[in-house]
């Protein structure tokens, strides 16, 4: 978490995309990003603590570019839990959006699971990523909780980033770090004070209307600021959510591995019946790949130059890297269904990554040959996979897309 942070490519070409909405709602600024086709139910995006709207920029790009609707939001400043849910139930009424799916992650989860609990018959779905159910936890670990909001800026962002595990990191990892460090940059005195308000003001999460079928659990399985007793209660809260471990990716999966999330993501919408439309997809171009941290995340921003509102943030493909089919035509959409079935349909359910891109094919661009992948218990989809792309008898996985082409 040193040194001067440059914005990764990808994030600049997205900035560049997708405008940023500022809305005035009451006495509540409200800051968010709104793509895709508006007739599909939203995936509302929540960050926790340390996030801003901006750290689901790879959801954004890679599910509209399928036809899904994503919603990433700011947490505004509010400064109890009550207040939270009137907030937010008054922005979702500005934007003419009624039955919406949540997803959030640490402080964000446990306000989706508020606002599903008193709101429910505007939450359909629910995903939630290392989260928890209470915040006396976080109180006792706080000993000057209750002057919080009086504290200077300087101790609350060093409290946050405390919080944030320091090196040393994997690649994509260490990236994700940085880029949320330098969300937290951003961040003004009172929004952090809110949100560590937010964090330790007591409050529980009381029972849900919504069934456990509606919910899946996403955490990672190394480690994170979220204590692993306080993951486990949420697991025994909804003992028939759906499970969708992932072995790395720490605090901030989203950003380091969002090929992972994005794939559940898209199973979960699937499953409690969200319709994708890519026919009404808005342009983002360069493939919609979401952002892949295997090229995207080399490519820095100049720090002598700023974004710019021409697209000029996109680069040609990379020969190692073909472009991938346009996310409205048959290929791309049999391909993305073929996966999806494959994994809907196994008795590993949601655990369908942990098999099919396991971290050591994700991390590196490691050969594997045919004969291996014939004993896996995906036998199915990766004969789909060599049927349409063998040259020899070896295939390599593609971060950006999920396989690359044989060599």
């Amino acid at each position: 978490m040193k040194g001067v942070f440059s914005a990764p490519g990808d994030y600049i070409y997205f900035k560049s995309q997708v405008p940023l909405h500022k809305i005035p709602i009451g006495t509540k600024q409200w800051r968010y990003y709104d793509f895709g086709p508006k007739d599909v139910p939203p995936l509302i995006c929540l960050p926790g603590t340390a996030g801003t709207a901006d750290v689901y920029y790879k959801q954004i790009m890679s599910l509209s570019t399928k036809g899904y609707r994503v919603i990433s939001v700011d947490i505004p400043r509010v400064w109890n839990h009550h207040e939270w849910i009137q907030a937010f139930e008054k922005f979702l009424d500005a934007i003419d959006v009624h039955h919406i799916h949540l997803y959030g992650t640490s402080l964000g989860g446990f306000l989706a699971q508020l606002f599903a609990q008193h709101r429910p018959r505007r939450v359909r779905s629910l995903i939630l990523s290392n989260s928890f159910l209470e915040t006396s936890s976080f109180s006792a670990a706080m000993p000057w909780a209750p002057i919080v909001s009086w504290a200077p800026s300087f101790l609350l962002k060093r409290y946050v980033l405390t919080g944030i595990r320091d090196g040393p990191h994997e690649p994509f990892i260490a990236d994700s770090v940085d880029f949320v460090v330098a969300q937290v940059e951003t961040l003004s005195r009172d929004d952090l004070a809110s949100r560590l308000t937010l964090t330790v003001d007591a409050a529980t999460v009381g029972p849900l209307l919504l069934p456990d079928s509606s919910i899946t659990i996403m955490d990672t399985n190394d480690y994170c600021a979220i204590p692993q007793q306080l993951k486990d209660q949420v697991s025994e809260r909804y003992p028939g959510a759906r499970r969708a471990y992932l072995k790395t990716g720490g605090d901030f999966p989203f950003l380091s591995r969002p090929d992972e999330v994005n794939l559940h993501l898209q199973l979960h919408l699937r499953r409690v019946g969200v319709e994708a439309k890519s026919d009404l997809v808005p342009g983002i171009s360069k493939g919609g790949n979401g952002g892949s941290p295997s090229k995207e995340n080399e490519r820095r921003e100049d720090p002598d130059e700023r974004p710019k509102d021409d697209g000029g943030g996109s680069e040609s493909p990379s020969p190692e890297c073909p472009q991938p089919p346009a996310p409205g035509s048959s290929e791309s959409n049999s391909l993305d269904n073929q996966l999806l079935n494959s994994a809907e349909d196994s008795q590993l359910g949601h655990e369908v990554l942990m098999n099919v891109f396991p971290h050591e094919l994700t991390e590196k661009r490691l050969m594997v040959p045919a004969e291996t992948l014939v004993q896996s218990t995906w036998v199915s989809l990766f004969l789909y996979l060599l049927s349409h792309y063998m040259n020899s008898s070896r295939i390599t996985l593609n971060y950006c897309w999920g396989f690359r082409q044989v060599v």
